[in-house]
């Protein structure tokens, strides 16, 4: 990891997310009722409780989407900080940035398509699923491993979490 990098998820203290394409594979799917459904990847969850459990990092869900599946699947794993129906994600990132008195270079986003450009321009770290469209991988910090929906949170959650842990041996 380069130390830029390194320096700048030591920083953070809230990671934002975008729910499809980063914690769903982007397919929707219907029942034959209609009812819509999304796969979300368990990895990514405990990427969430580790965030919290051993750097003291909260998550966040800013989503163009208006799902009560999202709203569901944040209310599993306590995230709080749950937007959604968000077509200007910048004034949402700088609203709760206002609120919970942090910077923007506090602030972590991965996202996955052109609709998370403007945060990943304003945003201290960011980083994006393998299967990101061209235009977020030429603005991310970081490209992780795993597709959306596959683990590509717990990947970039990992990635904080590794950087926080090992601040001090680097000191030395």
């Amino acid at each position: 990891m380069k130390s830029n990098t390194l320096e700048k998820a030591r920083k953070i203290k809230l990671v934002l997310t975008d729910c499809d394409g980063v914690l769903t594979d982007t397919g929707t799917y219907y029942t034959a009722n209609g009812e819509e459904m999304k796969r979300f990847s368990i990895r990514d969850g405990m990427g969430t409780e580790r965030l919290r459990k051993f750097c003291n990092i909260d998550t966040g869900i800013v989503t163009g989407e208006n799902s009560g599946i999202v709203t569901s699947r944040a209310a599993k794993l306590n995230i709080t900080e749950v937007h959604l129906g968000i077509k200007d994600k910048v004034s949402c990132v700088n609203e709760i940035c206002e609120r919970l008195n942090l910077k923007l270079d506090e602030i972590a986003f991965i996202g996955d398509d052109t609709n998370d450009i403007e945060i990943m321009k304003i945003a201290g770290l960011t980083a994006c699923p393998s299967d990101a469209t061209r235009f977020v991988k030429e603005l991310a910090d970081v490209i992780v491993e795993s597709k959306g929906g596959h683990g590509a949170f717990r990947d970039f959650a990992e990635m904080i979490i590794e950087a926080n842990l090992n601040k001090n041996e680097d000191k030395n």
